[in-house]
């Protein structure tokens, strides 16, 4: 008797859902759309990320032969519209042009590593967006899974109080709707979590590249100021040099 009440009941996954609580198809609807969700930032940001890496790594190269900022700017002509190393390297291009006249290079240079700094945590955050939806995700989904199977299995033996029996094929039905909603908890928060510790992976690797363009715009900036200081610091010397000979 309870063998066929039991093949009378249908316990596929749809079947499951549509005999469900509705208290517990609203968890696991919420869960399978937190799912999506996740999935949609994995292959958005992936692609994304991937692409700003391949391209900083190139603009990363190209610097490398420049010798000047006037000769990073002539190679970032050739970079994409919004590439990040020539924002960078306006960033340098506006301290030298705003602390024109000043003799303080120490200044001019420790306020230009402040500034691109700024830049990089910048870009690195605006990476890094989405990420609080997949830690959140990774983080409550099984509870609220949980949340559907306790109810669930509530629900059970109430039909049992009920019905005044300990029938199996009353009680197995119940159980498996509530048991289903800790698997599609799992099923959301186990990619989630997956998925943030790759992209923090990703964001900390890009960040570091980001912060070597940085550096060689700096380097740059630097051997321009001392350059231009050197020729200054010899141009009196030799007017000197000439009234002594005169």
């Amino acid at each position: 008797m309870v063998t066929s009440d039991l093949m009378q009941t249908d316990l596929s996954v749809w079947g499951m859902y549509q005999h469900a609580d509705i208290v517990v198809k609203v968890v696991m609807i919420g869960l399978l759309l937190a799912s999506v969700v996740t999935w949609a930032i994995f292959f958005s940001k992936f692609a994304e990320l991937a692409s700003a890496k391949r391209r900083i790594k190139r603009e990363q190269k190209a610097l490398g032969e420049a010798r000047s900022l006037r000769q990073a700017a002539e190679i970032c002509t050739r970079f994409h519209p919004r590439s990040l190393s020539t924002v960078l390297l306006k960033e340098a291009q506006n301290e030298r042009e705003l602390s024109a006249g000043s003799d303080d290079n120490n200044g001019i240079k420790d306020r230009t590593g402040f500034r691109l700094e700024r830049r990089v945590a910048a870009f690195s955050r605006y990476a890094g967006r989405g990420n609080g939806f997949l830690a959140t995700i990774g983080a409550i989904a099984p509870f609220v899974g949980l949340f559907g199977t306790v109810w669930g299995i509530m629900n059970s033996f109430i039909g049992i109080a009920k019905t005044q029996t300990t029938n199996l094929a009353v009680v197995a039905p119940g159980i498996a709707e509530a048991l289903l909603a800790t698997a599609i908890g799992l099923i959301a928060a186990i990619p989630a979590v997956v998925i943030y510790n790759f992209f923090a992976r990703v964001i900390t690797s890009y960040k570091a590249s980001l912060g070597d363009v940085a550096a060689q715009i700096l380097l740059l900036q630097n051997r321009d100021l001392d350059l231009a200081n050197s020729h200054t610091d010899a141009q009196p010397a030799q007017g000197a040099q000439k009234l002594r000979v005169g």
